[in-house]
């Protein structure tokens, strides 16, 4: 966990750099990201039983679908409505390859690659210790820089029913979605969307509810997985951050990893490491340092070997 403990202690100097100087806001690179691969902890038995372990034993799994499904065929029966991706969100939405950020992304994409040959790796959840990190900026950007490589298929889903948010920088319709599924109410061709040209397909958040927990533990999700996950060659969650609420660790043991993000300068190092110890026994895959400020990377922050530097027009990024 070495390499974790240097990237958060480098985003707590930034922090208490920018609160000595008096600096609340700076200028960001719109996909300053850094993945490097952590050892997992081990698993530890509970010592007590959690309410989410009473949960699991309670819990009534639906009688799975019959038949297998076809990439055609969800493409051809889901939702097809019309995105309108917002340009401030989304580093790809510029062919030129240089956009600012897109290299970043495409680093990230190659690095779960290299980890995928060594462990089964579809299925990975996105979360942070505390709001405001970066998840869905994160997640929709990765998604993105995997269909632009030739015959790649990628779903986002959007499993933070609290505070649903990745439909946005993909101007995509709320609802029908998850939560909508989880409850019964539609099935899998109703919720995914396929809105713009590509391989790319979106689960939103769905419809507001007041028991997320108890809908993302039913059972149901853990069936549409099994049956998207062959589909596609990477199924991307976006989750509620791992601190306040306890859904991103029910949302992990059904992932096959978990990409931490962590803002730089922002986030206390105390505050990710507590996010770890949370994540225990879930298989951590890497850290994504985000929102490094303009000229850290490519002047002096180096990070497992490598420096990463970008193109800059002098914009904001955005953060969701």
């Amino acid at each position: 966990m070495s390499r974790i403990h240097e990237a958060l202690k480098k985003a707590e100097q930034d922090r208490a750099a920018l609160q000595s100087s008096g600096t609340t806001d700076s200028l960001f690179a719109p996909a300053q990201v850094i993945s490097a691969p952590v050892e997992s902890a081990p698993v530890q038995k509970p010592v007590v039983e959690t309410t989410f372990d009473m949960m699991a034993r309670t819990a009534v799994t639906p009688a799975p679908s019959t038949g297998h499904l076809r990439f055609d065929e969800i493409q051809a029966r889901c939702a097809k409505p019309k995105w309108h991706l917002d340009p401030s969100m989304n580093v790809f939405f510029n062919s030129d390859p240089s956009t600012q950020g897109a290299e970043q992304f495409r680093t990230l994409r190659s690095r779960l690659y290299q980890l995928r040959g060594n462990q089964t790796l579809r299925t990975i959840l996105i979360t942070s210790s505390i709001p405001g990190e970066g998840k869905t900026f994160v997640s929709n950007n990765l998604a993105q820089a995997i269909v632009r490589q030739p015959d790649r298929r990628a779903l986002i889903i959007d499993a933070d029913l609290r505070r649903p948010r990745l439909h946005l920088p993909l101007g995509a319709p709320l609802s029908p979605g998850l939560s909508d599924y989880l409850r019964g109410e539609v099935d899998e061709f109703a919720v995914i969307q396929n809105g713009q040209d590509g391989n790319l397909c979106f689960i939103s958040g769905g419809n507001e509810v007041t028991n997320p927990s108890e809908l993302l533990s039913n059972g149901r999700l853990k069936v549409l997985l099994d049956r998207m996950t062959p589909l596609f060659d990477w199924v991307i969650l976006d989750s509620p951050p791992c601190l306040p609420v306890a859904d991103a660790s029910v949302l992990g043991d059904m992932c096959d990893g978990v990409l931490l993000i962590v803002r730089s300068g922002s986030t206390p190092a105390e505050v990710a490491q507590k996010a770890c110890q949370e994540l225990q026994g879930k298989n951590i895959v890497g850290v994504v340092l985000n929102a490094v400020e303009k000229g850290h990377l490519y002047d002096s922050y180096y990070y497992e070997g490598y420096s990463y530097g970008y193109r800059s027009d002098g914009s904001k990024e955005a953060h969701k």
